[in-house]
């Protein structure tokens, strides 16, 4: 026999609670210890509660304190573990859930094997995700990677003047057309594009607009 786990379950909806918890009793090896309807009431029983529960299924939107500032106190203070179970699969739930120390993410179209198969997951170190939020983690885990990955051109120490004459060039613009939007020489002008090449690395200006193009740098300023 499976070693028993001890759960509390978190969710306002009472009528969803009350069908988890008998679909869970169910399951030999699952001791339900507590059920609240939000996660200051979650709070409330961690303290009070003789047998603490090894982990908790939060759900995210509950009145009075919600599943993602709970999570936060109880990862921040306990070793109890967390397990969002949830009808919300958009990133931005997922990311605040996982920065706020959750071990896993489910759906609560979850089968019930699958929440228990979950369940036992994180509690072995694990981080059990419904399939559609795991493709949607990697996604956004990518999505930050390259952004962070991409460099801008205050990475290359180009000066704010620099920038802006290299807007202008990507735009188009001739030396002379430059040198007129920004009231300097074109002497001035030939001076700031060699010193551009330069810490660019590069020594022309079609290398110039395909590296400002590559990493995106001016296209939110174009109609």
């Amino acid at each position: 026999m499976s070693k028993v786990i001890r759960i509390g379950i978190i969710d306002d909806n009472a009528a969803l609670l009350q069908q988890l918890a008998q679909n869970l009793t169910a399951f030999e090896n699952i001791d339900i210890v507590f059920t609240a309807p939000n996660g200051m009431a979650a709070l409330n029983e961690i303290e009070t509660c003789e047998r603490l529960p090894e982990l908790l299924l939060m759900d995210i939107e509950m009145p009075v304190m919600n599943g993602i500032e709970t999570t936060r106190v109880i990862t921040n203070e306990s070793q109890i573990k967390v397990l969002m179970l949830t009808v919300f699969d958009t990133d931005d739930k997922i990311f605040e859930a996982i920065k706020a120390g959750a071990a896993g993410y489910l759906l609560k179209d979850s089968k019930p094997h699958k929440i228990v198969t979950a369940i036992e997951e994180v509690m072995q170190g694990g981080a059990a995700m419904s399939p559609t939020i795991a493709s949607k983690t990697l996604d956004l885990l990518r999505s930050l990677t390259e952004k962070k990955s991409s460099p801008t051109p205050k990475d290359y120490n180009l000066s704010d003047r620099e920038i802006q004459l290299l807007e202008l060039l990507v735009e188009g613009y001739t030396y002379q057309q430059i040198a007129d939007q920004m009231f300097i020489s074109h002497g001035t002008v030939r001076k700031h594009i060699e010193n551009i090449y330069e810490k660019l690395r590069i020594h022309s200006k079609i290398e110039a607009v395909n590296k400002a193009n590559k990493y995106n740098w001016f296209a939110k300023n174009r109609i």
